[in-house]
């Protein structure tokens, strides 16, 4: 039967006009498949919607214990991939052919573009969805697990279903570094580095699949620059770009976004104005990141080019992070505040380390520390990065190999004043005078400094004591700023390859948790894996040495801002309003936990139902009471839960005397304690109190409908006299789910809204990990 005949009769593509069916044929790829070939794999990312054309295969997942469980049969007109494709996460079972067969395979941007705007189509797979949530959750599987099993769940290996060449561009004032990845073929690698620009004697030296070489350029500018790339990565026999062949898309290190971007962007030109404005932050860096995108956009017309700022993974740090204690004024004014730097390998390694404990990112509490000749601390917390050491500049915070670091501020002052110092000699003295090379007199090399200060060299010796002491030292306080931590990961330069700076780094913090195995940590070698652990026996962190890749990490984000782009484009065509309900303070509590508050074998009353299936207000309230203060009659939200938690705003907290983390419900590990008070007992808690992340519940069907997935993040505008643009919005998807945005009193009172206003979604700000 013809493949247009056939899809017409199918209840998926009921009410859908031919033209577009034959549309997403077109745009769609049909496979043939053997008996026992695996279409799906279990734990790989869901890149499209399966649909059984001829033949039938089985759904299998293998279950806690190692027993593989059939979770139903896929027969012509059945569908495969779409629990994946919805919520994010890794496949949770193999697909297997039964018998040959032939399956369409639609990407996600092909479904997405052309059918989520239709009702029909999304009624069909919210059915599906909500039934195959049913039959996995019967057999106690828990996504996450699967995700944090699967071998590449944040999708560092590149790998997607369509080929696609990703050209990563690192332009500086007198180099240009580039890298070339094939999503499809590995091997299909190249990269190269174009040195001294602008000056007589400019160099390029590649490397690729049929050898290496390098060439003398003379003297050239940037534009120059660009086009030695291009005949290098198309050069006829040394080359990798085939043909005419150009990138599929560029990915461009930026340093500095400012407070403006927390994720990378596709950029226009409303980009390239904020890289402009954003340059006075960064004089020696965003100016050159812009001639190396503009170069890119004249040498490779039409190409989608994206932007990956150093400074956005920190962008979500709580303001007591950020702010500098000046006048507020500097900061509302001028935009004088921490911003951070080393995001991109800060981010990387993390979801590396988390990859290789086989843990989600967002269940661990993580110090990173980047060592190179640039270095910083950064504290991430459950994925997000909630403190680092660097500052406004990269000159704040670890000594570095011609960078200061931390230096009283009214000592610069005391320089200028004594030696007439203007402020530019002020620049190169914190900039390229000091750090390892003015301490040391010898060397910038961290390499060079442990040699001679292996031969006794007295000042080389205390410039190395200094550097691992100031490590030490944040590593201290990034610890307190998490209040515990899983991992610590040492990368970069030094980080990497400095056994002898990590032992210092890390003696006499056996006390705080920390501690190594000398053996591991002088054998570490990173040629064949990504990670090495060097964790001591009594070590209660795992303690790990990381390769960074920042290159290949502004390829995968380069990826999904593409996928990122194409939601938010969908998110303008859908603008149905999303009701908003404000959350008071509240207590979930678990049975046992009920019993010593109310009395044993005391049932919860209903007061009332909430919007929420299923949940409800009760009638019972209990005192809340912290170290400063109490709070009186707080409702109990009912059903009964596994783990008792309490939600309160900011506000709140302060009253109460607690500081408390921003997390999802369910999310309490290494929140701090309360004491409740009930009619019949006292109750104290040693965890359980967060700040509610702001979210939105949504069924399948309604997520679908916005090209959504779980545990997505948005921005969300709220129309009114106080018009607010919320961001950091998380969408949690679940069959049981009605629509709704929930915020808390804190929020709802600054824009000033109440239940029953509602939002418009604006953009997708960040796709999961």
């Amino acid at each position: 039967m013809e493949t247009l005949t056939f899809l017409r009769e199918q209840p998926i593509f009921a009410g859908v006009a031919p033209e577009k069916i034959s549309e997403v044929i077109g745009e769609s790829r049909i496979e043939s498949f053997k008996r026992g070939d695996v279409i799906i794999a279990q734990g790989e990312p869901g890149w499209f919607l399966g649909l059984m054309l001829e033949g039938s295969a089985e759904a299998v997942m293998t279950d806690q214990l190692g027993e593989r469980r059939r979770l139903g049969v896929i027969r012509p007109g059945g569908v495969a991939g779409e629990m994946s494709l919805m919520t994010g996460e890794p496949s949770c079972a193999d697909v297997v052919a039964l018998e040959p067969c032939r399956m369409m395979l639609m990407r996600r941007d092909v479904f997405t573009r052309q059918l989520v705007a239709n009702p029909q189509v999304i009624r069909f797979l919210s059915r599906t969805i909500a039934k195959r949530f049913a039959e996995r959750e019967k057999i106690h599987i828990e996504a996450a697990r699967l995700g944090a099993a699967a071998q590449d769940p944040y999708g560092l290996d590149l790998r997607a279903r369509e080929a696609m060449t990703l050209l990563v561009i690192n332009c500086g004032s007198s180099s240009l570094k580039y890298s070339l990845y094939d999503t499809a073929d590995e091997r299909r690698y190249a990269q190269g580095q174009i040195e001294r620009i602008g000056q007589e004697n400019a160099c390029h030296a590649f490397r690729g699949p049929r050898g290496e070489y390098s060439q003398p350029l003379g003297k050239t500018d940037h534009s120059g620059a660009m086009k030695a790339l291009v005949a290098a990565l198309a050069h006829p026999e040394r080359g990798v770009l085939r043909g005419k062949e150009l990138p599929s898309a560029i990915g461009h290190r930026v340093v500095h976004g400012g407070d403006r971007y927390s994720n990378a962007v596709v950029i226009d030109d409303s980009v390239i104005l904020a890289i402009e404005e954003t340059a006075t932050l960064a004089p020696l860096h965003n100016p050159v990141n812009l001639l190396g995108i503009k170069a890119a956009m004249e040498a490779f017309p039409g190409v989608p080019n994206v932007a990956v700022f150093d400074t956005a993974f920190h962008m979500r740090m709580p303001p007591a992070a950020f702010l500098y204690g000046l006048p507020y004024e500097y900061y509302e004014r001028d935009r004088l505040r921490r911003y951070g730097f080393h995001g991109t390998s800060h981010k990387y390694v993390s979801l590396t380390a988390a990859t290789s404990l086989g843990k989600r990112v967002g269940e661990l509490k993580i110090i990173s520390c980047h060592l190179g000749n640039g270095a910083s601390v950064a504290a991430i917390d459950h994925g997000r990065s909630v403190d680092t050491s660097m500052g406004m500049t990269p000159v704040e915070g670890l000594i570095m190999g011609t960078r200061a670091g931390d230096v009283d501020p009214g000592l610069l002052v005391h320089i200028a004043r004594k030696g007439g110092l203007t402020h530019d000699q002020l620049d190169e003295l914190l900039n390229k005078r000091s750090g390892l090379l003015g301490l040391s007199g010898i060397s910038s090399d961290m390499r060079e400094v442990l040699h001679a200060a292996g031969e006794g060299h007295q000042r080389a010796l205390l410039a190395l004591k200094a550097f691992s002491y100031r490590v030490r030292k944040y590593l201290g306080a990034a610890l307190a700023a998490l209040g515990g931590v899983d991992a610590l990961i040492f990368t970069g330069g030094i980080g990497e390859g400095s056994a002898q700076v990590r032992a210092l780094a890390t003696q006499g913090l056996s006390g705080l948790g920390i501690a190594i195995d000398e053996e591991k940590n002088r054998n570490v070698r990173l040629d064949r894996s990504r990670v090495a652990e060097i964790s001591g026996r009594d070590s209660k962190a795992r303690v790990l040495v990381v390769h960074t890749d920042e290159s290949r990490m502004i390829a995968r984000e380069t990826l999904r801002a593409l996928g990122r782009d194409q939601v938010s484009a969908l998110l303008h065509s859908n603008p149905a309003p999303i009701p908003i309900e404000v959350s008071a303070r509240h207590v979930h509590l678990k049975p046992e936990h009920v019993s010593a508050l109310f009395g044993s074998a005391h049932a919860l009353t209903v007061r009332g139902e909430l919007s929420q299936p299923g949940q409800f207000a009760c009638e019972e309230t209990v005192n809340l009471i912290g170290p400063k203060g109490a709070i009186q009659r707080v409702r109990i939200l009912g059903p009964e839960r596994k783990e008792s938690q309490i939600e309160i705003s900011m506000t709140e907290e302060y009253a109460l005397g607690i500081h408390a983390p921003i997390r999802m419900s369910g999310d309490i590990e290494g929140t701090p304690g309360i004491t409740l008070e009930g009619p019949k007992g006292t109750l104290v808690l040693d965890r359980g109190v967060i700040l509610a992340q702001r979210h939105i519940h949504m069924s399948p069907e309604e997520a679908l409908s916005y090209g959504l997935m779980d545990r997505d993040v948005v921005q969300i505008r709220v129309a009114g006299e106080r018009e607010l643009v919320f961001g950091d919005v998380t969408v949690r998807v679940h069959p049981s789910f009605r629509l709704a945005m929930h915020l808390d009193t804190d929020e709802a009172n600054a824009a000033q809204i109440k239940t029953g206003q509602s939002g418009v979604l604006v953009s997708l700000q960040h796709r999961r990990h």
